[in-house]
């Protein structure tokens, strides 16, 4: 009987076994095509613009720089290609990245799908930065740096006065963060207030809604190591996003600093977040809706969903701002763009009663 019994068992975890390996694999199998997607949006995006760039010139200019291919395209083509085409792909997927990877940790860490990156007041107290350092004539590295700066003293004074009050630690943090928030961005306000309505006025307005038009590789070698910086370690700990997910007592119980861990989640993701900003202005949307879908393509185990995340944010970004070159005679912001997308999705998502992962 017993014998029969052990037999059963092992059968059982021999089925479970095979089951996991059989649904991890179609995960990656999944993740294998928005790779791929990726990369033929990447591809795309090079022709596209006010100056046009055909397919074959396209390849020829490229392959120039590896083979000695004779140069048969007017020299304007390589200056499109490499200083304004490429950095410009290369931030949307950097700051779509960013923020879907920061988005998903958010919501796994307070166990709340409608999170997201400025949920901590990063996204306004960057904003602000970044209009003080417009009213104040800096130049675009010190936009950039106030932007980052003021960005990560949002996240800063929402965790060290979040501390002070004895309650749930998660709901007053999420309180706090939109009383520093909402600060910022009054503060910000001001400053358009204040500001030259023939000049600095429209500059301000003009980031506060997002966009990298005037974005340079200068500013995407400056972005990315403080977005690697977050992004390493939040992707290193993505397992342990899984346990905190399931609530303080349990992750306790199962060993975890909860503690040290939601402050290591809540630094890398606020990095990420101010440094993104900073590039590319303010972006919304992105961190919120990005992660749902990468739920409902790979479900909730963050082993595989922030890996995802960030696939499909990097993707959507990039498509967000090909269209915001080409819909219409002029750029559109980003965030203009974003939000026409993100809130009818989340809307139908209200509606529906759906959530990520079903």
């Amino acid at each position: 009987m017993s014998d029969g019994m052990t037999v059963g068992k092992a059968g059982k975890k021999l089925g479970l076994a095979k089951r996991l390996k059989t649904k991890t694999l179609k995960h990656w199998h999944k993740e294998a095509i928005l790779v791929g997607i990726a990369l033929l949006i990447f591809i795309l995006s090079f022709p596209l613009g006010r100056y046009p760039v055909s397919p074959d010139n396209l390849f020829l200019i490229l392959a120039a720089k590896i083979f000695p291919i004779p140069h048969t395209w007017p020299a304007t083509m390589d200056i499109v290609v490499f200083n304004v085409r490429l950095p410009r792909i290369f931030a949307a997927m950097l700051v779509g990245a960013a923020l879907a990877a920061s988005g998903a940790a958010y919501q796994g860490m307070f166990k709340n799908p409608l999170v997201s990156p400025d949920i901590l007041g990063a996204s306004a107290g960057a904003g602000f930065g970044a209009a003080m350092g417009i009213y104040f004539s800096f130049n675009v590295f010190g936009i950039q740096l106030s932007s980052f700066i003021f960005g990560l003293i949002a996240v800063m004074l929402t965790y060290f006065i979040s501390r002070k009050v004895r309650l749930d630690p998660t709901l007053v943090l999420v309180l706090t963060g939109v009383l520093v928030g909402t600060m910022f961005s009054s503060a910000t306000s001001l400053i358009k207030f204040v500001a030259d309505p023939y000049d600095k006025l429209p500059a301000i307005t003009f980031w506060l809604m997002g966009s990298l038009a005037a974005i340079t590789p200068q500013d995407v070698l400056t972005g990315i190591i403080p977005i690697l910086l977050g992004g390493i370690p939040l992707y290193i700990l993505r397992w342990r996003l899984n346990v905190l997910s399931l609530g303080e007592e349990e992750a306790m119980a199962m060993g975890l600093e909860t503690r040290k861990l939601r402050l290591v989640v809540i630094l890398c993701s606020t990095l990420m977040t101010a440094a993104a900003v900073s590039i590319s202005g303010l972006v919304g949307w992105v961190g919120l809706i990005v992660p749902h879908w990468a739920r409902m393509i790979v479900g909730p185990n963050y082993k595989i969903l922030l890996p995802t995340s960030i696939i499909l944010g990097g993707a959507y970004l990039l498509l967000v701002d090909d269209l915001a070159r080409c819909v219409a005679s002029v750029e559109i912001p980003l965030g203009i763009l974003t939000a026409l997308i993100g809130a009818p999705f989340f809307f139908y998502l209200l509606v529906s009663g759906r959530k990520g992962g079903e």
